[in-house]
Parts: C-alpha cells; sequence; structure tokens
C-alpha cells in the first residue's frame, strides 16, 4: 500500500499525464498528434518503476515545464 506522500505523488503525476494528453489533443497536425502522444505515453511508462522520491519530484517539474512549453507553441501557433 502507499504512504501519504506516495499516494499524493502519484496523484501529481496522474494529472500531469492528464494535463499533457489534453494539450497534445489541441495539436493540429495529426501526426505530430500521434508522435507527441506515444512519446508521452512512452516517456511515463519508463518512469513508471521509479521509487527515488528526489527522482520523481525532479521529473514532475521537467513534465511541467515540458507541457508549458506546448501549451507556449501551441499558443503562438494559433495567434
Amino acid at each position: 500500500s502507499l504512504s501519504p506522500s506516495q499516494f499524493l505523488r502519484r496523484q501529481q503525476v496522474l494529472q500531469l499525464y492528464r494535463k499533457i494528453l489534453r494539450a497534445i489533443r489541441e495539436v493540429p497536425a495529426e501526426a505530430d498528434r500521434r508522435y507527441l502522444k506515444d512519446w508521452a505515453r512512452e516517456e511515463f511508462r519508463r518512469n513508471k518503476d521509479a521509487t527515488e522520491e528526489d527522482a520523481i519530484r525532479m521529473m514532475i517539474t521537467q513534465g511541467n515545464m515540458q507541457l508549458q512549453e506546448l501549451q507556449r507553441t501551441l499558443k503562438l501557433a494559433k495567434s
């Protein structure tokens, strides 16, 4: 069973994953959408067994930065 901090961390990871997939839906080109979705899925799958607290925190931070970059790029593409 998960400790409270592991539970919260897991919630953060799932929330980040959902936000990334939602942002990817906004990508206009289907080939790019598919590529980004595969990339995100693979990235999360590759790190699913991570247990080191600091490493997980760092990956969440990195993921949020990549999400913001994607959102910025999409906003620029629309303007």
